[in-house]
């Protein structure tokens, strides 16, 4: 099992930035992905970012592409979201989450990860 645990959010200004970071801990060698996710109030959680554990592939939802950018830190076991631009409808909890399965291309629904942090909440004012 992998412990992530979320940091990084906070209130920031429309069009202002910020990095949010999951950090892992435990059997991090059985992770194949890491993903970020969001949810909004009253709105199903949705696919943000996702990232392949042993480098290489990246993959964006159409919302955030251009915006965000997922990067790791293999020596942190660290992955980060790095959010620029941002509007108020990118308000949401932001959730981490390990996948230990091969997915081709990255996952983008969240039954296909197994292990998730516990969120921070990002809130952008207009």
């Amino acid at each position: 099992q992998v412990q992530l645990v979320e940091s990084g959010g906070g209130l920031v200004q429309a069009g202002g930035s910020l990095r949010l970071s999951c950090v892992a801990s435990g059997r991090t060698f059985n992770i194949y992905t890491v993903a970020w996710f969001r949810q909004a109030p009253g709105k199903e959680r949705e696919f943000a970012a996702g990232i392949r554990w042993g480098g290489g592939s990246l993959y964006y939802a159409d919302s955030v592409k251009g915006r965000f950018t997922i990067s790791r830190d293999s020596a942190k076991n660290t992955v980060y979201l790095q959010m620029n631009s941002l509007k108020p409808e990118d308000t949401a909890v932001y959730f981490c989450a390990a996948g230990y399965r091969p997915q081709i291309p990255i996952g983008v629904t969240s039954d296909e990860y197994a292990d998730w942090g516990q969120g921070t909440q990002v809130t952008v004012s207009s």
